[in-house]
């Protein structure tokens, strides 16, 4: 398997589907928050999707029914969105991941988070024990533009000392893919959520997150993997 052929001096993870396998529970959220209104949106709408901000997302299927995205509405369908979610979401960080992170902390790499997500849901959803090996944090709330923008990755870089050319991203969404290339990183792509031929603008593409850590840190690759 091809490695970046640079030493990265920074990197940059995705949250939702790459760290936490939250990515059925944003489905179910948006499906059961668009159903009153007669939208009906499938898993993989919503998976091509992440990354970008949540204004875009909900204007793009309302309008995709003919709906006015009226600043009210959105607010209201959003508002319901969040209250599913909460009350149907269960954590579960994919197997590996905190070790992983935890394994680049160490060896003095500097850690980046970029997420379509609000930070609110944010500090919700990551464990502190792992968000507070972050260096910069990058949620959709913080940008003016989301995935694919190159911003929400470049604002990282800078927040983290590094040249993008620095920077290794792991991804696992055609959007932040897009984000990462569009601001000069090379990306890592993970298949948590979509098969392959829909990650094919990343550098490397991997089936699990395990795979990774021999590509960015071969010491790393060593880490035990706990649940």
């Amino acid at each position: 398997m091809p490695k970046p052929e640079f030493i990265p001096k920074a990197v940059i993870f995705d949250m939702d589907g790459v760290i936490i396998d939250s990515m059925p529970y944003h489905f179910l959220a948006w499906y059961e928050a668009l159903r009153p209104y007669g939208v009906r949106v499938s898993c993989f709408e919503v998976y091509s999707k992440e990354g970008e901000k949540w204004e875009k997302t909900l204007k793009d299927l309302l309008a995709r029914s003919g709906i006015k995205p009226e600043p009210r509405l959105l607010a209201e369908i959003f508002a319901s969105r969040q209250k599913i979610f909460k009350k149907l979401f269960r954590r579960f960080i994919f197997h590996g991941a905190k070790e992983f992170i935890l394994c680049l902390h160490r060896q003095g790499y500097a850690l980046g988070l970029v997420t379509g997500s609000p930070l609110v849901e944010v500090n919700k959803i990551l464990p502190h024990k792992i968000s507070s090996l972050f260096k910069a944090i990058v949620a959709g709330d913080q940008v003016k533009k989301g995935k694919p923008d190159p911003g929400p990755y470049l604002k990282a870089a800078r927040l983290l000392n590094s040249r993008p050319s620095q920077c290794v991203v792991v991804e696992n969404a055609p959007l932040g893919i897009e984000s990462a290339k569009r601001a000069g990183m090379f990306c890592v792509a993970v298949t948590t959520s979509l098969p392959k031929e829909y990650l094919s603008k990343a550098d490397i593409i991997v089936d699990k997150l395990q795979d990774i850590p021999g590509l960015i840190e071969p010491s790393c690759a060593q880490a035990p993997a706990t649940r």
